[in-house]
């Protein structure tokens, strides 16, 4: 296709290296050195996620104190924050100061 474009029109249409009739990329001696490192990169990490690290059973459950542990430490952040409580008679105590029942 390329060829028969080439040998008629006497050139590539447009930008040569965009575009639906665009010029083909020589492919070097680094991007095949490259896609094999990518590949073999790949294939090394296929092999260590194939082999998990703990058992489905000692997966289970293996973080519960921790997190529990966490939830406790956040609580405690947030109560830390929040003021004491304020009863009734501390708001109304303003009120009685000058009535006297003795007399």
């Amino acid at each position: 296709m390329f060829l028969t474009l080439t040998l008629l029109r006497k050139g590539i249409p447009g930008k040569q290296w965009i575009g639906k009739y665009r010029r083909p990329r020589q492919i070097t001696w680094q991007m095949k050195r490259n896609t094999l490192k990518q590949l073999e990169r790949e294939a090394e990490n296929e092999y260590w996620i194939s082999r998990p690290y703990m058992t489905q059973e000692q997966e289970h459950g293996h973080a519960a104190e921790r997190r529990a542990q966490n939830w406790l430490k956040i609580k405690e952040a947030s109560f830390a924050n929040f003021p004491e409580h304020k009863r009734i008679t501390d708001h109304l105590s303003h009120l009685r100061i000058t009535k006297n029942w003795s007399s």
